[in-house]
């Protein structure tokens, strides 16, 4: 029988070795998340999915599932803190929803949505990122990167081809191509690679396929990204109770 914590008020079964966020999951309880992905191990470079443990905040995507813990996620206090970040991605970076051809397909202007979350609420930075358009299958919009690591690391652990890296510290940290001449055409990058299918917002976009699926009928058209994560989700029967086998994200 799997050891419980609460959740919200509510019991929630876990198996060893999971986190607080995998097991939510897994029982249809949905905790807000940028950079989670099943398929990696959780490293909470968002915060987006901060809960209170015990009265103390924790991102319920690292923080070990335990018996007894008394978790609190959808309260007012850490949806407040959810809003916070979210309108500081919108500010710190160049988002044009309405023009994006990950508009509808985005989890940053889902959780937005989501979160009920109106307006930047800071002053827009307005940063000057270049476009990548030199390969010939592949634009990469260096505007909408929200650091969350995701190709990085597909590229790095699945593909073995370390195309993408991280460079700079604090203000100044953004994402890079590891090529001499920086350029995207300079990588053996391909269309397969997991790379290509892991970002959350629309910075690596093939060519050529861009509004093939009208606006309106999108995944987070259809329905909101708190449902969606839940209907992907896997369940504890599934594959002896794993949660690393789906998340409706590629």
């Amino acid at each position: 029988m799997s050891d419980t914590f609460q959740l919200d008020g509510e019991s929630v079964p876990f198996e060893p070795g999971q986190t607080v966020m995998q097991a939510a999951l897994a029982t249809g309880h949905y905790i807000p998340h940028l950079c989670y992905h099943p398929e990696f191990k959780p490293h909470g470079s968002c915060k987006v999915c901060t809960v209170k443990v015990n009265g103390r905040t924790a991102a319920s995507c690292t923080m070990p599932a335990e018996a007894g813990l008394d978790v609190e996620s959808n309260i007012e206090e850490m949806n407040g803190l959810r809003r916070t970040l979210v309108q500081m991605l919108f500010a710190e970076g160049n988002h044009f929803c309405p023009s994006c051809e990950k508009s509808g397909n985005c989890m940053l202007q889902a959780l937005g949505y989501d979160l009920e979350v109106h307006t930047a609420g800071f002053r827009h930075l307005y940063p000057d990122r270049p476009l990548d358009a030199s390969h010939p299958d592949i634009l990469l919009d260096f505007n909408r990167c929200i650091l969350c690591e995701l190709c990085v690391r597909a590229s790095s652990e699945v593909d073995g081809k370390n195309v993408f890296a991280l460079s700079g510290r604090g203000i100044t940290k953004h994402l890079v191509v590891n090529a001499e001449t920086g350029l995207l055409k300079d990588t053996d990058i391909a269309l397969t690679d997991k790379a290509m299918h892991v970002c959350p917002v629309g910075v690596i976009l093939p060519k050529r396929v861009g509004f093939s699926v009208p606006i309106g009928k999108r995944r987070y058209d259809q329905r909101p990204i708190s449902k969606q994560a839940l209907d992907d989700a896997p369940r504890q029967a599934d594959a002896g109770g794993s949660c690393a086998a789906r998340e409706g994200i590629p």
